[in-house]
């Protein structure tokens, strides 16, 4: 599902106007955002948590000459699937 399908299923499931569906899936996608980058935690139960990984500094290689690079140190999300939703999708609970 993409964004812009969220957003048309949003608008006829609760009878909104595509407007203010975009304007609701993007305040939750930017209240998402907002907690990461200040280093906090999404938790939605039942689906799965979000949460940002550090990763330090290290030597890469370049697979198209083989040689080193200094790789900088980085923020990446991650995502841990929920208990209730890994059973769902495994047909496990309806």
């Amino acid at each position: 599902m993409t964004k812009s399908e969220l957003i048309n299923a949003l608008s006829m499931r609760e009878n909104l106007t595509e407007k203010d569906a975009t304007e609701i899936v993007n305040s939750i996608f930017d209240g998402f955002t907002e907690a990461l980058k200040n280093g906090g935690k999404v938790e939605v139960r039942g689906f799965g948590s979000f949460s940002v990984r550090k990763y330090k500094a290290y030597i890469g290689r370049n697979p198209k000459n083989s040689t080193n690079v200094a790789v900088k140190p980085k923020n990446l999300s991650f995502f841990k699937v929920g208990k209730e939703l890994k059973n769902r999708v495994d047909g496990k609970l309806m």
